[in-house]
């Protein structure tokens, strides 16, 4: 069975050999480099199963590396964890807005990195059947195996965080979901996340569904649902 491939996008060269040899020890097949621009260039040419991104970066930063990847059909289903010490909540809401997956704060315990790294790879590897279908409601159909969705006929560019939250909740016509319960179902219960966090990443969804906006309804002090 081939190893996992982890692309380690950092300018310190410590974490970098700290973040290779422990990989390493898990299995994975590693490559380390230590510019967003080289990063890039290795996301795009060798396509790894994961990303591990800081943020400050001479050069080209973590979230231009990552705003790029995500903005391509090429490299927007790769998982992207930030490392860095930047762990200010803004910071924590920009990574998200640009699509990515998860966020680990410095300095990080390299065997917690190390558990949210299967923990996403078993969420990204393959889907239950139930949620494959293609979801047909409204103006909205969305297609999780192409990883697309459209609305109204027009293609929607979502990051991947807003794909799965829409999809969730248009699996689910109706119900009310709290924050963390759409969180945890998107992205796993060991997640870490502010409610803002949510509630901006759900405002930035409804700003690309445009006049459709209101088939995410707000059930004040619960939480979310999609209109019925």
């Amino acid at each position: 069975m081939s190893k996992n491939t982890v692309l380690i996008v950092e300018d310190e060269e410590d974490i970098r050999t700290l973040l290779t040899y422990n990989l390493g020890k898990e299995g994975f097949s590693v490559t380390a480099v230590e510019s967003g621009e080289l990063g890039l260039q290795h996301a795009i040419e060798d396509h790894p199963d994961l990303i591990i991104l800081d943020l400050m970066l001479p050069g080209m930063d973590g979230l231009s590396v990552c705003r790029a990847l995500k903005n391509s059909d090429n490299t927007r289903q790769i998982p992207i964890i930030i490392a860095s010490a930047k762990g200010e909540e803004a910071d924590i809401i920009t990574g998200l807005e640009m699509g990515a997956d998860d966020y680990v704060a410095k300095p990080f315990s390299p065997k917690v990195l190390v558990a949210r790294i299967h923990a996403l790879m078993r969420r990204t590897v393959q889907q239950p059947a139930d949620q494959s279908d293609v979801v047909s409601i409204h103006e909205l159909e969305i297609d999780p195996v192409k990883f697309k969705a459209k609305l109204a006929g027009e293609k929607l560019e979502l990051t991947s965080n807003e794909f799965h939250m829409l999809h969730y909740l248009a699996r689910h016509v109706g119900w009310v979901f709290t924050r963390y319960q759409i969180v945890n179902a998107i992205r796993g219960e060991d997640y870490v996340v502010t409610e803002r966090a949510i509630d901006v990443q759900i405002a930035g969804l409804r700003k690309k569904l445009g006049k459709y906006a209101d088939y995410i309804e707000t059930v004040r002090g619960i939480g979310y649902r999609f209109k019925e």
